[in-house]
């Protein structure tokens, strides 16, 4: 198989998967824009073919939701076809193609270019992570009310568990676009809201909001859900409790 590369090995998911394969005892690097011996930016491609020198493996985990995902993804493909890289993986997102969410179309534009790449490709499709539905949370929390989207539920699902089943990929034969990994439970955002309210101490009136477009539609419709593919086991309160153990924030 030879080396396997990590792009945005340092990130909330890519730490953990780089720790899972290296625990295989197969030789990882790291590829970020600041990891060493491997600085490279995938923005402009510095660094990006030393880095797959030798690579038999690459798991592209590196995102950007401000922008820029899709011209990245070109440059890594090119440098992967140079390098004659044998598997391709990739990160995407449950209900990409349902939900006209910006970000949601850059991902599904990547996920064509990783099939039309001449590569072999694996690609995984996940439900959010517990780390972003609480970034989220605790971002509305620091109004006097917290505000939720009223009628939209969440799967969320552990990172750990996506970073296990990634490297569980990342050692395979390619496998094309896999089955979906969503977290253990369908539940309400204000239901995740009091979850979190309560772990962390704090009071607030939850309050859902209604909105307003076919983004809005889409989630309510749950369109971001696999709830036929619910293989996860971490509940919120598990990740919230891990979160929160060392004391209680105001």
């Amino acid at each position: 198989m030879g080396t396997i590369v990590v792009t945005g090995g340092t990130g909330t998911l890519g730490r953990h998967v780089t720790e899972r394969l290296r625990g295989t005892g197969h030789e990882v690097r790291v590829v970020s824009r600041h990891s060493d011996p491997y600085p490279v930016d995938l923005r402009d491609g510095r660094g990006l073919d030393a880095a797959l020198a030798g690579a038999g493996t690459v798991v592209h985990c590196a995102t950007s939701p401000g922008g820029g995902d899709e011209r990245a993804a070109r440059r890594l493909v090119d440098a992967a076809r140079r390098a004659r890289v044998e598997h391709l993986v990739y990160i995407s997102i449950v209900g990409i193609d349902r939900v006209p969410l910006g970000y949601y179309r850059t991902k599904l534009a990547v996920e064509g270019l990783v099939e039309r790449s001449g590569l072999g490709w694996t690609v995984l499709r996940t439900t959010q992570f517990h780390d972003l539905v609480l970034r989220l949370l605790e971002g509305c929390a620091r109004l006097p009310v917290l505000p939720v989207p009223a009628g939209v539920p969440d799967q969320p699902i552990e990172v750990r568990e996506v970073a296990a089943r990634l490297a569980e990929l990342a050692l395979a034969d390619p496998a094309g676009r896999v089955p979906d990994m969503g977290g253990p439970e369908v539940r309400s955002f204000g239901d995740l809201a009091e979850a979190y309210l309560r772990a962390a101490g704090r009071r607030r009136r939850v309050v859902p909001v209604r909105l307003a477009g076919r983004t809005y539609r889409a989630l309510r419709a749950g369109g971001h859900l696999t709830p036929g593919r619910a293989v996860g086991t971490g509940t919120f309160e598990d990740f919230l409790e891990r979160r929160f153990a060392r004391g209680v924030r105001a």
